[in-house]
């Protein structure tokens, strides 16, 4: 009989905690494939932006791209001197991660934001066009 309320209780809370994992809030930006970002940032209107370090950056980045490292402590602030809000931006990292913080980020501020899924690692790989 105690066993079986044990397992009980176990079963209760290992189905709590899978719920509560499973429920995190939905960003709101849009990841995109290399292709669909490529086609995005065609766009004038687009800022396309590099959040990686200026070391980074300046090995190679996608053409026409603004650097503004989201490591910096003024990230946010340099996003709002440098960023125009009215003004979609299209930001990208190394492999997509920090650029997902960057998006939250920005979103945060009001931005409308979309991520490059799997980074500039993933571009180069695709043979996309890239500056130095």
């Amino acid at each position: 009989m105690i066993k079986t309320i044990y397992f009980t209780l176990f079963v209760c809370a290992f189905a709590f905690f899978l719920y509560a994992c499973s429920d995190k809030a939905k960003d709101n930006f849009k990841n995109l494939s290399a292709d669909e970002f490529e086609r995005l940032i065609e766009d004038e209107n687009i800022q396309c932006v590099d959040v990686r370090t200026v070391a980074e950056y300046s090995e190679g980045h996608i053409g026409g791209s603004l650097n503004i490292n989201v490591m910096d402590d003024k990230f946010s602030m340099n996003a709002d001197e440098l960023l125009d809000k009215a003004r979609p931006v299209a930001v990208y990292c190394k492999s997509g991660r920090r650029s997902r913080n960057a998006a939250r980020l920005l979103t945060e501020k009001g931005f409308e934001v979309y991520n490059l899924d799997k980074g500039f690692d993933n571009w180069k790989e695709l043979g996309k066009n890239i500056e130095r």
